[in-house]
């Protein structure tokens, strides 16, 4: 039976220095078995990290197969100490695996103290510590005269590998770290029984050295001799699910602590920077220079003085920190002082490329994928979009196969939870045939893919699937049609037709008329512009002519007494809705019926008087109400003899969009001022905020110009205010106070 050494090698997760020197370490020793702490039952997917198609970073997906929700994941970089300890393993023939536990036992309930994170890793050095010590590298730190445990790693283990001695002291420090020390959380106790064992296997494996890479703080206890029978009755019970297991990119910026990744490092950027120019000369020297780069890159002018005056700044700031050379700490602030002249707010315009970095992994074509991330990466291909960490800005034409290709997908996307676009021009983009989109790649995005194979194996059938299952669920008309307008312009024809039928179902079943109006732009903007995306939309027609009529009919009597919230709420969707029926141009009948419903609300006795002016306003920009009758129905309805506050909700529903009236027709104005003319001081003051929300809408012109058309061109305002022939002496006086008021607002606009 083979008896093999084994070697220790407590590392931090991410760690540049760490990475070095087990990398030395290894070097050395040259095992015949490299026993790494992750899931034990990813072991057969380690040795891809050594093909030459995966560039990290990258991460390890396991979800149980019959909850792809329940998603774990472990990322590496190219200064993970994992990941350079497998790639060693691989390039000099030595065994290597997991031996953690398997993550199909990591989705079983687990107690709360001493959790490792969601994502099935350590939170940090730190917190790795955790279940027994609140900052038990803080109080290393502490006992070295540092403030926190963060700088004190970072100057001793990663800015300055030591490969023999470190791993020694950082055993012994664990050691006496965890000496007196209460019982394991049960869980880190599994761990750490079940990493045992698999070690007692490899030593009667083996024949030969053997080195085992975890975290710093699990070195103590898996030194320690403990007899197996008590590990095995540790694990007795342990729940099992099958488990599916996958690479998948990963980014750069997902590796910070500041992103929520709790076994992440502050800097990625820097530890990248630390691995890259180990061995080639003064990482300091280097690494403002590659800030010079990104600034000249972006058009900054960078003296070679200025940088010597960084780097000269840079050094006393650690030597007063009392730091053995400048960390990124000392970078940055000396960079502010000296390329930046001290301003703060100009490094933040760097500070995202240069210490969190751009990366997006990649990985192998070959690799076994979750079916919905390997869909992925072929539409990606076939759209030629490649997954970047930082934003960028894409245009896509419609009418080309191309950009409708792009579009489609980014929308199918879209509905599974994974925005890896945005619109930015998001409601008028489908006024044309081009859409602006951001791109930005998150990692995460992967593990909602993964989810989302409880819908389908494709990026099509799962995004009809959670449609579908979204469209059964909706309980509003109008919920419905924004579904279905997603559907169709996502070109998923199953979830298409099934909320066309659900929608039509329901609309059969609707009598309530706000339900109704909200669901008309939406099945509108279908129609209008299905020519961009293909879409026959001769169904759908039918379905929103007979929404039409049907709101028209319900929208009397949705209108009768009606409270403020209510009021402005239906007077919002009663303007949408009319926007939305003018452009798709319907039937001459279904458009009668639509103004028939507005008419019988504005002779409504009943109706709220918001609504009423709402409705007023549509009927005369249809031409439905000529400048006479509209002259005259505001001068009834603004008469002395209507309570003030009826009269100035009839004046906002008529006004609110419609100001720009008052500069051009004189009837209104003339009906207007009669209003204003016969509110007293009190009344007139209060109505102030009124008047402001109307002329509001206004842009700055368009205020300078109605006070023109009151007061004639050559008035000076707000002094001096004289009345004209077309202005009459109530407008002198309305203007007197409205004029600062107006001014005001202009100067704003």
């Amino acid at each position: 039976m083979a008896l093999s050494d084994v070697s220790y090698f407590g590392i931090r997760h991410h760690g540049p220095g760490s990475a070095d020197s087990l990398v030395q370490a290894l070097q050395e020793l040259k095992p015949v078995a490299v026993l790494i702490e992750g899931p034990a039952d990813a072991s057969p997917l380690l040795p891809l990290l050594a093909r030459p198609e995966m560039q990290p970073p990258v991460a390890l997906l396991c979800y149980p197969e019959d909850d792809p929700a329940s998603t774990s994941f472990w990322p590496f970089a190219e200064f993970s100490p994992e990941y350079q300890a497998t790639l060693w393993a691989v390039a000099n023939n030595a065994a290597v695996r997991f031996i953690d536990l398997p993550s199909s036992a990591r989705t079983a309930p687990i107690e709360a103290v001493g959790e490792t994170e969601s994502d099935g890793t350590e939170a940090n050095v730190e917190a790795d510590l955790a279940p027994h010590l609140r900052d038990p590298i803080g109080t290393l730190a502490q006992a070295a005269g540092y403030e926190d445990g963060e700088s004190w790693w970072s100057d001793i283990i990663e800015q300055n590998p030591q490969p023999g001695p470190i791993f020694a002291a950082i055993a012994d420090a664990m050691t006496t770290l965890r000496d007196g020390e209460g019982p394991l959380a049960a869980f880190e106790a599994k761990r750490e029984a079940h990493m045992r064992l698999e070690i007692a296997a490899a030593r009667k494996e083996f024949d030969g050295p053997i080195a085992i890479v975890c975290g710093a703080f699990h070195v103590p206890a898996l030194q320690a001799m403990r007899p197996l029978k008590e590990d095995q009755a540790l694990l007795k019970g342990l729940a099992r699910r099958k488990s599916m297991m996958t690479w998948a990119p990963w980014t750069g910026p997902r590796l910070a602590l500041g992103f929520g990744y709790g076994a992440g490092v502050v800097a990625p950027g820097w530890c990248k920077h630390l691995w890259q120019t180990r061995g080639q000369g003064d990482a300091s020297v280097l690494w403002l220079a590659k800030i010079a780069a990104v600034l000249r890159a972006k058009g900054h002018l960078v003296s070679t003085a200025s940088l010597i005056e960084a780097e000269r700044l840079a050094r006393t700031l650690a030597v007063i920190r009392e730091r053995p050379k400048p960390g990124f700490e000392e970078l940055r602030d000396a960079a502010i002082a000296a390329l930046f002249n001290g301003e703060a707010l100009l490094w933040a315009l760097v500070e995202a490329e240069l210490l969190l970095g751009a990366d997006v992994g990649e990985i192998p074509p070959d690799t076994p994928l979750a079916p919905l991330i390997e869909d992925l990466q072929r539409n990606q291909k076939a759209a030629r979009l490649k997954p970047e960490a930082l934003e960028r800005e894409l245009s896509v034409d419609l009418r080309s196969d191309s950009g409708l290709f792009r579009s489609t997908l980014l929308h199918r996307l879209s509905v599974l939870g994974v925005h890896w676009g945005k619109l930015t021009d998001s409601g008028r983009s489908r006024g044309t045939f081009r859409e602006r989109w951001m791109l930005s790649w998150e990692p995460e995005y992967a593990v909602r893919l993964v989810e989302n194979l409880v819908y389908g194996p494709t990026i099509e059938k799962a995004a009809n699937g959670r449609l579908i299952q979204m469209i059964g669920a909706a309980t509003s008309l109008d919920a419905m049609a924004a579904l279905v307008q997603g559907a169709i312009t996502a070109n998923l024809s199953e979830a298409s037709i099934a909320g066309l039928a659900a929608l039509e179902e329901r609309a059969a079943r609707s009598s309530e008329c706000l339900e109704i109006l909200t669901s008309v732009p939406p099945l509108a903007d279908i129609i209008r512009y299905g020519e961009a995306r293909k879409t026959e939309t001769a169904r759908l027609s039918g379905l929103l002519e007979r929404l039409i009529v049907e709101g028209g009919i319900a929208l009397a009597y949705a209108a009768r007494d009606l409270d403020a919230q209510a009021s402005t709420t239906l007077v919002g969707a009663m303007r949408k809705a009319d926007e939305a029926i003018s452009l798709v141009e319907p039937e001459q009948d279904v458009l009668d019926a639509w103004r028939n419903g507005l008419a019988a609300v504005l002779d409504g006795s009943r109706s709220t008087a918001l609504v009423a002016g709402c409705a007023a306003h549509l009927l005369y920009e249809a031409g439905h109400l000529s400048a006479d009758a509209a002259t005259g129905l505001i001068a009834r309805r603004l008469s002395p003899g209507t309570p003030v506050t009826e009269a100035a909700g009839f004046f906002e529903g008529f006004f609110s969009t419609a100001g720009q009236r008052l500069i051009y027709d004189e009837g209104l104005r003339g009906a207007v001022d009669a209003w204003l003319a016969s509110l007293d001081e009190d009344a007139f003051i209060a109505h102030l905020p009124l008047l402001r929300r109307v002329f509001s809408h206004l842009d700055s012109m368009e205020r300078r110009r109605l006070i023109e058309a009151v007061l004639g061109r050559a008035a000076r305002l707000p002094a001096g205010l004289t009345p004209t022939p077309d202005g009459g002496e109530a407008w002198r006086r309305h203007l007197e106070r409205l004029g600062p008021l107006l001014m005001s607002e202009a100067g704003n606009g």
